[in-house]
């Protein structure tokens, strides 16, 4: 299998600990990039001021990053936006060259990292497809051979003809996806513009992330659902301002980006800098230690019929006394509009005493008239009151595909009756 060499220089090993080679590595990468101070916008500036100085600072985009990916293996990349996660991205696809260090890759790339890339707007579909499979190391023969495969999973039939530049950014999507995963290449880089296509596209690549994952396939996969990365991931690397913060298990990753993202949310940059310093003093009176859906008997699911009884499962461990916590489900849909809300405190009432290394699971049950479509839930946990003292806080902890039988326009489908009466 050929190695690519993307920077000059020797990259990591070529063998893991494991004995599995290494795919990808990543040796003391770095990337800036130079932006310019008091630049003169009008021709109006230029004139009046035409010998201001001009002045600039530096975006450290990627700082020393060191990694070694093994093959086979599902890597995430998760951090808050302006962490440096598709700078890096954009160096292992050789957009960016680095400023130091050195990548290394072995075997085939395909990139998935931005919209359009790649892509020339005034072509069809029908030629983007072909040269961009051959620009993926695809002979003619391959792209033409693989064509049809492309397009039934696109599921753009109808529109093969049509300019690029009339596509949606959703039938983008569709058509990049497809390109780059059927491609067969041997390292995948998958950035985070999946969000951006319908519930159940979205839901058709996921079942292709598992298929990828049973196959043994290398990816490099950048996100901010950490149910995602629990669910594919087998290690993943929390990155913050350009560093990388921790390398680990996917749960215990997944649970430093909450924490990392919380407070910077909650309390602002100088509190996110006290949790960056040390994660591992990071403490509360509860943790967070999983959240899934649950049909009406019991079983975890990932998928919901419309006008079933649903359930979200928060399980919380205890590190201190807390007396009548509030546990709070919210349900955003892909516009991270917040749908609705489901509590234990409804009513404000009691949920009991719970001590230091107590470990429950609190199931909060809704009717389900959601429209069709995939939701991300928030999980919390929160002090007795008015619920504004939180004590654990997970965004994005899981996500679900409501599906029903019929269309709606609206963000609910609530049950309904009808009448005619003559006048």
């Amino acid at each position: 299998m050929p190695e690519t060499l993307i920077t000059p220089g020797v990259g990591g090993g070529l063998a893991a600990p494991t004995g599995r080679p290494i795919a990808v590595s990543i040796a003391g990468a770095s990337k800036s990039f130079k932006l310019p101070r008091n630049r003169a916008s009008t021709l109006k500036e230029r004139v009046l001021q035409p010998r201001s100085a001009r002045t600039f600072e530096w975006l450290h985009a990627v700082q020393n990053v060191s990694v070694d990916v093994e093959q086979g293996e599902f890597f995430g990349i998760v951090g808050r936006n302006g962490s440096g996660k598709s700078t890096l991205l954009k160096c292992l696809a050789g957009i960016y060259r680095l400023d130091a260090g050195t990548i290394m890759l072995r075997g085939s790339l395909s990139p998935f990292i931005e919209l359009g890339v790649g892509f020339n707007m005034e072509m069809t579909a029908r030629d983007n497809v072909i040269i961009n499979a051959i620009m993926l190391g695809l002979s003619r023969r391959e792209a033409i051979a693989r064509f049809d495969e492309v397009i039934d999973f696109a599921e753009l039939h109808d529109f093969l003809d049509l300019k690029l530049k009339n596509y949606s950014s959703g039938m983008l999507v569709r058509l990049a996806f497809s390109v780059s995963i059927l491609v067969r290449a041997d390292v995948l880089l998958i950035d985070e513009v999946l969000a951006v296509g319908d519930a159940n596209f979205q839901q058709k690549c996921f079942d292709e992330l598992e298929r990828l994952k049973r196959q043994g396939r290398t990816v490099l996969f950048v996100t901010h659902d950490m149910a995602s990365v629990e669910r594919f991931c087998d290690r993943a690397m929390l990155m913050s301002h350009g560093n990388v913060l921790e390398i680990g298990d996917p749960a215990t990753v997944a649970r430093h980006y909450n924490i990392l993202n919380f407070a910077t949310a909650a309390d602002g940059e100088e509190a996110a800098a006290d949790v960056v310093d040390d994660l591992s003093t990071v403490h509360s009176d509860a943790t967070i230690v999983g959240v899934w859906c649950e049909d009406e008997e019991g079983v975890r699911v990932e998928q919901q019929e419309h006008g079933r009884t649903g359930c979200v499962a928060i399980e919380v461990e205890f590190n201190q006394t807390v007396q009548d916590p509030i546990f709070t489900a919210t349900l955003r849909n892909l516009a991270g509009t917040k749908v609705c809300c489901v509590s234990s405190q409804p009513d404000h009432g009691e949920t009991g005493t719970f001590r230091a290394g107590d470990r429950v699971v609190s199931r909060l049950r809704y009717d389900n008239w959601l429209a069709a479509g995939r939701y991300v839930i928030d999980a919390s946990i929160a002090r007795h009151g008015t619920g504004a003292d939180v004590l654990d806080y997970r965004p994005d902890a899981v996500s679900i595909v409501m599906y029903g039988a019929r269309p709606t326009v609206g963000v609910v489908d609530l049950p309904s009756t009808f009448e005619i009466t003559a006048r």
